[in-house]
């Protein structure tokens, strides 16, 4: 047989595009549009509804950027459609390669009642099947005229990201607003053939199965009249039966297809349009599910479920049947999909915590789930926290976007720093929004990594972030798929059953142990460093919030402020959404988050303050409060009391220009350039710079990647850099130096300051920053020989190399810590911490001099200056605060990262205040002390082991205790924590390595 093989797949491509699709309607009249535009922020239903709206032509242009217009939509069906379907076809101006990027709209009936989303892939709305012919029709539609921000040539800087900026020009052209008669047979045929020639394209050319289909399809070609398409278009669908309904093979790889819309909960849009991107897709979701009853639809992130309930209640109502009967399923356990490589311990637990209580308290629901499709990179803190949440399974696709190295698994368990397991998925069809192309699923099944031991993966099937979500055509593709031969098999399935049946098909995976490292969008630990402070700052204001509080409650009956402690952590919840935190969001996004930090912080600092003197009273006695773990200058961890520092400081001037700083612990020699040259170990004996090197040094590098501006920092960086070393102020400062220096266009002012009975050099560095395009590093190059380094992480530290042996360390060239990173020879260490950065990086080199050593060089990351996708990342004034700890052991390590960032609090009081828990073990940390969330009074305390060794720990309440229960992170009881012996008011138990442990009081 002649291989014509190439004529009929072209043949097909142009009947398609020239005559199918277009006969899907055949019929159509044009509707009346008008349109008012609502002069501001987006208006409440009921008033777009009322607005008299102004006649507006297709063709028209409309929609300033961030604007809202209200189109109303009228006409009439003829009589002639009688006995057919008939729907609207509504399109603002759709580009349909960018569903979820620009404008959308939501259609409501003349009474209000959402009928679905309007998206680049959804342009219908369905009048009636069948229309009597005659109705009149009326259709109101909230359109969003969003800019787009990503277009065909992405991360070009732009204004349009913020609101104040973007101006008032027109975005989008009205196009087609008809009335239309629907094909059902020709639309049927269209996904027919779709279908087949999808999955023809990916089978092998010497397959039999693909001349089959071939054969079949130049047969149904054949049927068609080109000339009568609608009239023939049954007869052809004919002579695609039999090659439809041959099944699929017995081994065939599996898929569970789960309608899907990842919704970034901000990112090229503010906060308040996600809260209408999510109206949407729930409304279109809903819709087909009517429609659709074997497809399922699953939505993460408690968050947007929330502003359904709050802003949306007209569809909150329909979503709530729909999870009712099972088909809209809750998914994720998480308050949103949050970065999880930067929120502290409680933090990344209270996602949980509020995630998984919400689907409680709404739906009865309890998730074993956690979905984080799109998160970059993934902290080895993470499984333990997953496992106290009471869930035991994890979905992330991101890892596939790796640059260097390519994930072994698809299914595994991955284990993190204490020893917990997670059966994790990755689907191996590399992408959260599938559309059910051939493509896709013959990807899935080729790029499965566990053939031979597995055959199932999942598909998160639908357009995200307001593109509507899954579409007829994705769910009508699904059908074909269920069964046929050459394909993997498709089921619509929830994430439960696939977990289900995945884990009993796979129970002995392979295990991956540590961190999965994303090796792309490492600069997002340091972008937008102010959110990451508000971050940070409101973690630990938090932290306060709660001891104080609950301090004061058991002592004093200070009433508790459940209500606003709740609310601060979901607004803080929230800004840790995976490109809010990680400072991957418009201009807007993070102009708003600055004024949510601070109004949060004057909140805290509030009940703070109130609770502190509840508990210290009237009177004149200057009290240290300490809301840190341990102990500090002589008042307990968690108490208040009259500080106690020993020893002084001299600063004196050092031969050849600088100055030594001295407080019989340390000697720091600060040289003419502002650079630590000497930091000396009194006691130790030992010098922590490396020799010839300086500490303290400020780097510039050139910061241009490839692509992903805000996201990427590119290894070619290193390759060109900048030492800071001019100086144009050097003078003592208190207990240390001040240093000022100036470079481009930004001034740096640096306080190095040694206290009185500290083992610490304090670096306080205030930069004016007004670079573009530039990475800005502080430098310690350390006089230490390790080959790993230790960087804190939730609930305790991960190890990493400082060598490149292998591609997987070499990719890792920049990296998080919380608050410390620890390096350490036999004996004797070093810790960094800080008290806002992230992002670090740690490399070495051997000396080739006579002491042929190892310099160590650790180097912090303060600031970016990338363009797109906010052109004025970063630009003014910030502050950080870092540490230099010589001699430090782990545990220093730990002690001194609490420290920095819980800095002393001092004000009047009559009397000291006793801690409401003690514990008598360093190693253990306390992580939260509060009352029990449901009101009953009981406290909560949560702690780890913090130094990675066993521990034996002794918790005492300084309260009258009626019974203690081990509890999961909801504060329930929990099976698998350890076993615990109590005596009065104290509880001993043995804590393995990095082990998480909540505890109960009930109060006598």
């Amino acid at each position: 047989m002649h291989d014509d093989r190439s004529l009929v797949e072209a043949r097909l491509r142009r009947v398609l595009d020239e005559r199918l699709r277009p006969a899907v309607y055949p019929e159509s009249v044009p509707l009346d549009v008008a349109v008012w535009h609502a002069p501001d922020e987006p208006v409440p239903v009921a008033e777009g509804l009322a607005a008299e709206p102004e006649p507006i032509a297709v063709g028209a242009r409309w929609g300033a950027p961030w604007g809202t217009s209200w189109f109303r939509v009228t006409g009439t069906v003829p009589e002639a459609w009688a006995g057919k379907t008939v729907e609207a076809l509504l399109d603002l101006g759709f580009d349909e390669n960018m569903p979820g990027f620009q404008c959308e709209g939501l259609v409501y009936w003349p009474d209000g009642t959402p009928v679905k989303g309007l998206n680049p892939r959804n342009q219908w709305v369905r009048i009636g099947a069948p229309v009597e012919g005659g109705e009149e029709v009326r259709l109101h539609v909230e359109a969003a005229s969003n800019p787009v921000i990503l277009d065909y040539h992405p991360f070009l800087p732009t204004r349009l990201g913020d609101k104040e900026t973007a101006g008032a020009e027109p975005q989008y052209r009205l196009a087609r607003m008809d009335l239309a008669v629907l094909d059902e047979t020709v639309w049927q045929l269209v996904i027919d053939l779709e279908v087949l020639g999808e999955l023809m394209a990916e089978l092998p050319v010497e397959s039999a199965r693909r001349w089959e289909i071939l054969r079949a399809v130049e047969k149904a070609l054949d049927a068609i009249d080109l000339q009568d398409v609608n009239g023939t278009a049954a007869q052809a669908r004919v002579r695609l039966e039999t090659v439809l309904s041959e099944p699929a093979v017995a081994s065939a790889h599996r898929v569970s297809a789960i309608g899907h819309a990842h919704i970034d909960s901000a990112w090229l849009w503010p906060l308040r349009e996600t809260v209408r991107k999510v109206a949407r897709t729930t409304s279109n979701m809903t819709a087909l599910l009517d429609d659709e009853p074997e497809f399922v639809f699953a939505m993460s992130q408690a968050q947007q479920w929330a502003w359904v309930r709050d802003h949306r209640p007209e569809v909150w109502a329909r979503v709530k049947k729909a999870v009712a009967d099972g088909r809209f399923v809750p998914a994720g356990g998480m308050w949103v999909e949050s970065d999880t490589n930067m929120p502290g311990s409680e933090a990344m637990a209270r996602q949980f915590v509020h995630g998984k209580r919400f689907f409680l308290d709404e739906f009865g629901v309890e998730n074993e789930e956690a979905w984080l499709p799109d998160t970059f990179g993934f902290a080895a803190g993470l499984p333990q926290i997953i496992k106290a949440a009471g869930s035991k399974w994890l979905l992330t696709q991101k890892i596939s976007w790796s640059q260097t190295n390519k994930f072994p698994h698809h299914t595994f368990r991955w284990e993190g720093i204490d020893g917990t397991q997670i059966f994790t998925h990755f689907p191996p069809v590399d992408t959260y929004n599938c559309s059910m192309k051939g493509s896709e699923i013959a990807h899935a099944a080729r790029n499965f990594k566990d053939k031979g031991a597995a055959r199932h993966s999942l598909a998160p099937t639908g357009w995200g972030d307001g593109g509507g979500g899954t579409t007829r055509e994705m769910v009508a593709k699904a059908a074909r798929l269920r069964d046929l031969e050459g394909s993997a098999t498709v089921a619509w399935e929830t994430p439960k059953e696939f977990f289900t049946k995945a884990e009993a098909e796979y129970p002995e995976p392979p295990v991956w142990v540590g961190e999965l490292y994303l090796e792309l969008h490492r600069a997002t630990l340091t972008s937008q460093a102010k959110t990451k402070q508000g971050n940070r700052r409101s973690e630990h204001l938090l932290r306060e919030a709660e001891l104080w509080a609950a301090t004061a409650a058991v002592r004093t009956g200070f009433p508790y402020p459940y209500e606003e402690l709740d609310r601060i952590w979901k607004t803080v919840l929230l800004h840790q959404f995976h490109d809010i935190l990680p400072g991957s969001s418009i201009a807007w996004v993070h102009r708003e988050a600055r004024r949510t930090y601070e109004r949060l912080a004057d909140e805290l600092n509030g009940i703070i303050d109130a609770a502190q003197r509840a508990l210290a009273g009237e009177g004149t006695r200057e009290l240290l409060f300490n809301a840190a773990p341990h102990g500090r200058a002589g008042v307990a961890a968690g108490g208040a009391g009259t500080a106690v520092v020993e020893g002084r400081t001299t600063v004196t001037e050092r031969p050849g220009g600088g100055h030594v700083l001295d407080n019989g612990i340390l000697r720091v020699e600060v040289d003419a350039r502002g650079l630590a040259v000497s930091v000396y170990d009194i006691e130790a004996d030992r010098e922590t710079i490396a020799p010839g090197r300086g500490g303290n040094l400020l780097q510039l590098h050139p910061d241009f990647p490839n692509m992903w501006d805000a996201w990427d920092v590119d290894e070619f960086y290193r390759n060109t850099v900048t030492d800071l070393t001019d100086v144009d102020e050097l003078a003592p400062e208190g207990h240390g130096v001040r240093i000022v220096r100036t470079f481009g266009g930004s001034r740096v002012t640096q306080v190095l300051s040694l206290a009185p009975g500290e083992r610490r050099l304090l670096v306080d560095t205030e930069v004016d920053w007004h670079e573009t395009e530039k990475f800005l590093k502080l430098a310690f190059p350390l006089d230490v020989h390790a080959e790993r380094y230790a960087s804190e992480t939730q609930f305790g530290h991960f190890h990493r190399p400082t060598h490149t042996n292998t591609s997987w360390e070499a990719a890792k060239f920049e990296a998080c810590n919380h608050r410390f990173v620890h390096l350490e020879e036999p004996g004797w260490g070093v810790a960094i911490v800080n008290d806002s950065t992230y992002g670090h990086d740690v490399t070495r080199t051997v000396r080739t001099d006579a002491d042929r050593g190892t310099t160590t060089t650790v180097r912090v990351s303060l600031l970016r200056a990338p363009r797109f996708p906010d052109p004025e990342t970063d630009q003014g004034v910030h502050h950080f605060r870092h540490a230099l700890v010589p001699g430090a052991g782990i545990g220093d390590a730990v002690r001194e990262g609490w420290r920095i960032n819980l800095p002393e609090r001092v004000g009047p009081g009559a009397e000291e205040v006793a801690p409401l828990v003690t514990v008598d073990q360093d190693a253990v940390v306390v992580t939260a002390v509060k009352l029990a969330d449901d009101g009953s009074g009981d406290v909560v305390v949560r702690f780890h082991e913090a130094h990675g060794g066993r521990a034996r720990a002794t918790l005492t309440a300084g309260f009258e205790v009626a019974g203690v229960t081990a509890t999961d992170l909801l504060e329930r009881p929990w099976a698998d924590a350890p076993a615990l012996r109590r005596e009065g008011n104290e509880v001993s138990l043995r804590l393995r390595p990095f082990e998480l442990v909540t505890l109960r009081f009930t109060r006598a």
